[in-house]
């Protein structure tokens, strides 16, 4: 007997419900043209990495309890040395979740970590970079239910990129806005 795969929540709300109101308000003709996400990049960066040599593995630790997949260490192309840097330090970790990970970890991120945030109200709606693309900037690490606050060495930021295949910004946000990511109200 074949295993039944399940679909992570937010992918089946997306087939369900978003790809027949995008259609709607956009007038595709073609399921093809309704914008779904593409993938999620994540960055961290880390300055610090020069004069601590645990920050890689620490940072390469959260990123990977994050995410459930591990980051690759990002080494410095040229030298410059204003900021005490050679080339091939390592100088932060990223990592890109594709397929079901991205669907779940985008899950986790809207409803779950980002409500975590103190004084929450929505996150910037003004983000886009002119494609569809959507950035999000984090100021710590610790808002993920996964990461315990004993366990972290240090608190850090990092950037998210969404990367969805719509064409314009409008496209983009109204996809985003119907999986769920809570844009502040202008």
């Amino acid at each position: 007997m074949p295993e039944t795969t399940t679909l992570p929540a937010l992918k089946q709300r997306y087939r369900d419900e978003v790809v027949a109101v995008l259609t709607r308000e956009f007038g595709y003709t073609n399921p093809m043209q309704v914008p779904t996400l593409q993938k999620v990049s994540i960055n961290i960066g880390l300055g610090e990495a020069l004069t601590n040599g645990r920050a890689i593995e620490s940072a390469q630790q959260d990123l990977a309890t994050i995410t459930g997949q591990r980051p690759v260490v990002n080494r410095a192309k040229k030298a410059i040395s204003n900021f005490k840097l050679r080339e091939g330090n390592p100088i932060g970790v990223s990592l890109t979740l594709r397929g079901d990970r991205m669907w779940e970890f985008l899950d986790r991120l809207m409803n779950v970590a980002l409500p975590r945030v103190r004084d929450f109200r929505g996150v910037n709606a003004n983000a886009f970079d002119g494609r569809g693309n959507y950035a999000l900037g984090l100021t710590e690490q610790i808002i993920f239910p996964e990461i315990t606050f004993d366990q972290v060495e240090r608190v850090r930021g990092m950037q998210i990129n969404v990367i969805t295949t719509a064409r314009t910004d409008e496209e983009g946000k109204r996809l985003l806005e119907l999986l769920g990511m809570p844009f502040t109200k202008s």
